[in-house]
């Protein structure tokens, strides 16, 4: 199999990669240049129609993409160690985690790296109000997942999972493009430091 994928900072090839990192998994990268759009090519197209990275090409040329259906697929071939949950209860909390990340978090540095940033400038059209509401969003969900990582080590209780590494891919994506981590967050820059130990 081949990951299609790109390199740091784009959070969501990171995210594959550090989910392979955790499973101690090595899987053949092929690296397009986003700042080229070479994901826009017709390689990338005629395989993701979505042109967009990563996603992984079978043997058989079937292709998977969404870095969680792909981080899915990778689990249910490697199920050790667990990262998303041996049990119903288990794999619905990761799944829980995840979405609270994408839809809190994910979805408003989303927006401001469209709205607010300078690279993306020149590639959309750009409400400035939005980059600035969006980036006050970030912000504030940031202090939420502070407040639930007060008494728990991850995201999950005590669970290192899946829903960790979503949540590194885009705390650190969010600090390249200018939303660092509030220095009142403490339980979340000790889950951050955490995720630095057990990754490295």
């Amino acid at each position: 199999m081949l990951l299609w994928s790109a390199p740091d900072p784009a959070p969501n090839p990171r995210r594959v990669r550090l989910f392979l990192k955790a499973k101690g998994l090595t899987v053949e990268e092929r690296m397009v240049s986003l700042q080229a759009r070479e994901h826009k090519g017709d390689d990338v197209v005629a395989r993701n129609p979505r042109g967009q990275v990563p996603f992984l090409e079978l043997d058989d040329g079937r292709v998977i993409a969404e870095t969680i259906s792909i981080c899915r697929y990778l689990d249910d071939l490697h199920p050790e160690p667990p990262l998303i949950g041996t049990t119903p209860f288990e794999r619905a909390e990761t799944d829980m985690w995840i979405r609270r990340v994408e839809t809190g978090l994910g979805t408003p540095v989303g927006l401001f790296w469209q709205h607010g940033h300078p690279f993306t400038a020149k590639l959309v059209q750009q409400i400035p109000a939005m980059g600035e509401a969006t980036k006050a969003q970030a912000v504030a969900m940031m202090g939420w997942f502070d407040g639930q990582l007060a008494e728990r080590d991850w995201l999950a209780g005590t669970r290192f999972t899946l829903a960790d590494i979503a949540l590194l891919s885009i705390v650190d994506f969010a600090g390249w493009i200018g939303i660092g981590l509030p220095e009142e967050a403490t339980a979340l820059r000790g889950w951050h430091a955490r995720m630095g130990d057990r990754l490295q």
